[in-house]
């Protein structure tokens, strides 16, 4: 349960996981071992699903961010489950969603340059059976880009 302690502990840990327990405790007006306990319910819930780091995309050679919406040739009990299995094995691709509406799933694909995109593209993602129709765009400027969730309680 999300109460208003565990929202903030849980805003200031998006902010930097690797705070000491001490200085997180005193953030959030807690004791030390308040915080503990509710940090161990948090990830035993699956509230916290993991700690990782944050990478820079430049930084780490991966400049090119791609949006791409693809449409399926059709709705089938194989195909779906077919295509989300594939695409959780490209590493380019570091979002993929299920989309209602016109288009079927929208990926956020990350690339070193436009060629390898282009690589990607035609002997990867379009050679997925079942897909009809791949339409991508490049972003330009990430005017925003977090990982952070607002935390409130109820």
């Amino acid at each position: 349960m999300i109460d208003e302690l565990n929202a903030r502990i849980l805003n200031e840990m998006q902010s930097d996981a690797r705070v000491p327990l001490d200085e997180l405790a005193e953030k959030v007006a807690s004791s030390r071992s308040a915080v503990w306990r509710r940090l161990q319910k948090l990830e035993a819930d699956g509230v916290i699903k993991g700690h990782t780091i944050l990478l820079d995309p430049e930084k780490a050679g991966l400049s090119v961010m791609v949006i791409a919406q693809v449409k399926m040739q059709a709705h089938s009990r194989d195909s779906l489950p077919h295509f989300t299995e594939t695409v959780r094995n490209f590493k380019e691709v570091v979002e993929c969603y299920t989309l209602m509406g016109e288009v079927d799933f929208f990926l956020k694909i990350r690339v070193k340059d436009v060629q390898a995109y282009e690589d990607f593209f035609w002997n990867s993602l379009s050679q997925i059976e079942g897909v009809r129709e791949i339409n991508s765009s490049i972003a330009l400027t990430a005017w925003k880009d977090t990982t952070v969730l607002n935390v409130t309680a109820p």
